[in-house]
């Protein structure tokens, strides 16, 4: 029903359900309830009643209170509320539309296999009992149906899926945030936010990550500006260094939904001729790497449990859980490897070109399977995303679509002092290394006894002797992989 239409004061409310799309701003369901002129009821629900839901991490429990707060004073600026609850996906929006009186719900797609599952029940239940059901796109750059191959197939490597995305056309031109939606008369009983208990106490370990994250949409919208006005055009040369701001942090921002892949996308736009130009396509390929970690979750529902690479089913993993254990805390002896792990400790996350070093050294060095490390980096990282946490692990194992070959292992001391030179990210935390040289700063192992003294670093005691020799550990790995190398490698589910 169009706005213009002037609708009875008694006319049924509109339940908006919010999910990871915790903004107002290019928001599609939104628009739709609002310009339909009726009552919206926006809710919000802590999926925890239905055990096919993809759960939020202790990480991003944090972050989705405070998402949660900044969502809530948006919606009241604009007249309306926001309502939470707490269950299985299915009874709240039912029990809802039952106090409401509401006769239609309007959400934005998920497309996690969870997700897909509980939506496409729900949406034909509310369909049975004669509530219209509306799902929109607008949380990728193009739905993961369809672009398909020219047999009709999904894409299992980047570069074609590149080329059909720019073919596609452009994304969807970002659309306002409405500037009022009209609210019911009586709103729905609410939870307390607090009383959800998402936020970590005795202790807080996320103290520190308000040093550096201000969730919400406006944070985002912040974090743009300043990556457009003084990063992008150097991201393709600058992204890779961990010690230097040249990655946009948007991630997080990405994974709850506060800010739209589509905003990105044209707030990179080009200017062919320029010196800004290979900047802004590099960054556009990075939001179409996340669209394709989709694609790949789509086309294979377990993505973050089941290989692609079948032949990786018979990989001899080890269960090492002390050596697990070191690598979780930044204790492996690898300086790089360390700081990243720290840094996740600290910040609830973890440079890129960290992130596939300290994954390869799990893999490769420790032959520990990739899925325990998906599976922590899900629990700590605050821009955990079910799509390219996993298609990312894959990736590094070299079982997944596109993947590196396992035989590409990172040398964690060369990786180390190509990508941190003067040892800056080692020593902002990894602080036991502060005095250290920079000659040695990635290789303290090897720093003869005056330097260790000079440094203040008794190795073993104040810094942990590496876990492994990473030469020895390279070689070990590639006779496991060499084991597997015979065998079938399936096309996966």
């Amino acid at each position: 029903m169009s706005a213009g239409k002037a609708l009875p004061a008694d006319a049924a409310p509109v339940i908006l359900w919010f999910r990871r799309d915790l903004r107002l701003h290019d928001n599609h369901a939104l628009a739709a309830a609002a310009s339909s002129g009726r009552p919206v009821v926006p809710l919000f629900i802590l999926e925890d009643g239905n055990d096919d839901a993809m759960p939020y991490g202790a990480a991003q429990a944090w972050w989705l209170h405070r998402s949660l707060e900044r969502l809530t004073a948006r919606l009241e600026a604009i007249g309306s509320r926001l309502i939470l609850r707490r269950g299985g996906a299915a009874d709240t929006v039912f029990s809802v539309a039952d106090e409401t009186g509401a006769d239609a719900v309007f959400w934005n797609r998920r497309h996690d296999a969870c997700g897909i599952e509980i939506d496409s029940a729900l949406k034909a239940g509310l369909r049975a009992r004669g509530i219209d059901a509306q799902s929109f796109a607008g949380q990728l750059l193009h739905d993961p149906t369809r672009l398909k191959t020219k047999t009709g197939g999904s894409y299992k490597v980047f570069t074609p899926f590149w080329r059909a995305l720019q073919q596609g056309g452009e994304p969807d031109t970002p659309i306002d945030a409405p500037s009022s939606v009209r609210s019911p008369e009586r709103f729905p009983a609410s939870d307390r936010l607090d009383d959800w208990s998402l936020l970590p106490t005795k202790p807080d370990w996320a103290s520190r990550f308000g040093e550096v994250w201000t969730p919400g949409e406006e944070g985002a919208q912040a974090r743009l500006s300043v990556f457009v006005a003084d990063r992008i055009g150097d991201y393709d040369r600058t992204r890779d260094f961990p010690a230097i701001d040249g990655t946009s942090q948007l991630s997080p921002h990405l994974a709850f939904g506060e800010i739209s892949p589509a905003v990105l996308w044209h707030a990179a736009r080009l200017d062919e001729g320029s010196r800004w130009t290979e900047g802004l396509v590099t960054f556009r390929k990075e939001l179409a790497w996340r669209d394709f970690s989709y694609h790949l979750l789509y086309h294979h529902r377990k993505l973050d449990s089941e290989n692609i690479d079948r032949r990786f089913d018979a990989f001899e993993w080890r269960r090492d859980d002390e050596r697990f254990a070191a690598w979780t805390r930044g204790m492996t002896g690898y300086p790089i490897v360390d700081a990243g792990m720290r840094q996740l400790w600290k910040h609830g996350y973890m440079h890129n070109r960290v992130r596939m070093i300290t994954a390869s050294f799990l893999i490769k060095d420790l032959l520990i399977d990739w899925r325990r490390g998906e599976q922590w980096f899900r629990d700590t990282l605050l821009d955990a995303d079910p799509a390219s946490n996993a298609a990312s692990w894959q990736w590094v194992a070299g079982c997944g679509a596109d993947a590196a070959p396992f035989f590409r292992i990172f040398n964690p001391v060369l990786q180390g002092e190509k990508f941190d030179p003067d040892g800056s990210y080692v020593k902002a935390f990894v602080p036991e290394l502060a005095e250290m040289p920079a000659k040695y700063v990635h290789r303290p192992f090897e720093a003869p006894a005056p330097v260790l003294r000079q440094a203040g670093i008794a190795l073993g005691t104040d810094y942990p002797q590496p876990l492994v020799d990473h030469r020895a550990a390279r070689d070990r790995a590639m006779e496991v992989f060499a084991r597997i190398r015979g065998g079938h490698a399936g096309e996966g589910d």
